[in-house]
């Protein structure tokens, strides 16, 4: 599990860290506030990618060479930090995805496929990013699977008023740790409990929680989480599916190709072990690398001091903007900082999302609006889209206060 030292984030040193927040957009300094859509990345995993592609690039697992054992013990050492990173308890239960997406495509395919039937019930809930819902409803179209939905309450939080109910007879219980629309922490581990007590396997979409919060996926309980390097100041392209050995080892592959086997023959193969059994082709070999130097980056940090800086920064953010603008402005999510994370849906006055965004894109403040990849959970909340800023290690109170004067000049040239 990563170092966890609860200290607080020195945000001025550690915005020198990262090239890109060195950079003025429109005279303005930049006020990166979308790292739920994606984090920036600090000199550390950058010069990491850089170094390996300059001194050790090769393929990996496929030559005797020297560059070639250099390619692929960075490959696994990287491995090695994400496993430990989160606790597992095997590097063999790291397998590297594309992204996360791609993960839970991996468990719904390999997994569903191979043991839901008819009738079975997958029980998801309504604030599930699109990567948790259509790969079931795929799956739904070509299996009669049935879908059940755990709500949500006025806060925000999910409605488990019900949920020995909608978990009872289901065969599979997937839902995210944290919303990237409302913040939301969920209760990963009550619900795991309760799901594994109806004979339920878990999946936890954790895209937005392993970034900003100190993680054991034995403490969690779930069978399955699925996460992105590029949320926590890694490289896109390479995301990672912890499972349980057991039930990684009893699946059938997700693709087929090279590295994926053991054998070949004209009648058939045979998987190679885990975790290469799940990744067929020339992996991201440089993008494991950065991963890993991100999981370095974050560690040296400490996770508790990542989650405190973020409660402490939520709650100036809730309190400044709501006694500024009163209820001219609607922030979505609980309201209690430490049952959130730095995720902030906006509705300010009767704006247009896209109109707030590209006022404060003047003023170089990086907002995203937007549905967020999470529609079903925008009709539940009656809207189109939101406004959502999100923060994280680079950023501080200034960010904040730069946000709401983007807000106050984004009201005073649309009032009329």
């Amino acid at each position: 599990m990563a170092m966890t030292r609860d200290r607080a984030l020195d945000t001025t040193r550690l915005r020198q860290d990262f090239p890109i927040l060195g950079r003025e957009v429109n005279g303005h300094r930049l006020v990166y506030l979308d790292s739920a859509g994606s984090a920036q990345k600090p000199r550390q995993v950058l010069d990491a990618m850089d170094d390996f592609y300059r001194r050790s690039y090769a393929n990996v697992h496929r030559g005797a060479y020297t560059l070639a054992n250099e390619a692929s013990e960075a490959l696994e050492s990287a491995r090695e930090k994400v496993a430990h990173f989160i606790g597992a308890g095997s590097p063999n239960e790291v397998i590297f995805t594309k992204n996360a997406t791609e993960a839970m495509n991996l468990v719904v395919n390999s997994w569903g496929r191979a043991n839901l039937r008819d009738g079975d019930v997958v029980v998801l809930t309504v604030l599930e990013h699109h990567a948790n819902i259509v790969p079931w409803q795929i799956l739904a179209d070509q299996i009669e699977i049935e879908l059940r939905w755990v709500p949500l309450d006025h806060q925000g939080h999910l409605d488990l008023t019900a949920l020995d109910e909608l978990v009872d007879g289901a065969k599979v219980v997937s839902f995210s740790a944290m919303s990237n629309v409302l913040g939301t922490l969920t209760p990963v581990r009550r619900i795991a409990d309760a799901a594994r007590a109806a004979g339920a396997m878990v999946m936890v979409d954790a895209c937005q929680f392993v970034p900003h919060n100190p993680t054991d996926v034995a403490e969690l309980g779930a069978d399955f989480i699925a996460f992105s390097a590029h949320k926590m100041c890694g490289p896109t392209g390479i995301g990672a599916l912890w499972g349980r050995e057991a039930m990684l080892d009893a699946m059938p592959p997700f693709l087929g190709g090279g590295s994926m086997i053991s054998d070949v023959r004209l009648d058939g193969f045979t998987p190679a072990p885990l975790p290469h059994k799940f990744e067929a082709g020339t992996p991201p070999i440089a993008e494991a690398v950065g991963f890993g130097a991100a999981v370095d980056y974050l560690s040296a940090l400490g996770m508790d001091s990542v989650r405190r800086h973020e409660v402490e920064l939520t709650s100036y953010a809730l309190r400044t903007l709501t006694e500024r603008f009163g209820d001219q402005i609607a922030i979505s999510g609980p309201s209690e900082p430490a049952e959130r994370g730095g995720v902030f849906s906006l509705a300010y006055r009767d704006l247009h999302p896209h109109d707030i965004s590209q006022v404060l894109d003047e003023r170089a403040v990086c907002i995203r609006a937007g549905h967020h990849c999470a529609k079903p959970l925008m009709r539940y909340m009656g809207v189109g889209a939101t406004a959502r800023a999100s923060v994280y290690v680079y950023n501080d109170e200034s960010d904040i206060d730069a946000l709401s004067e983007g807000l106050e000049a984004a009201g005073e040239f649309f009032a009329f």
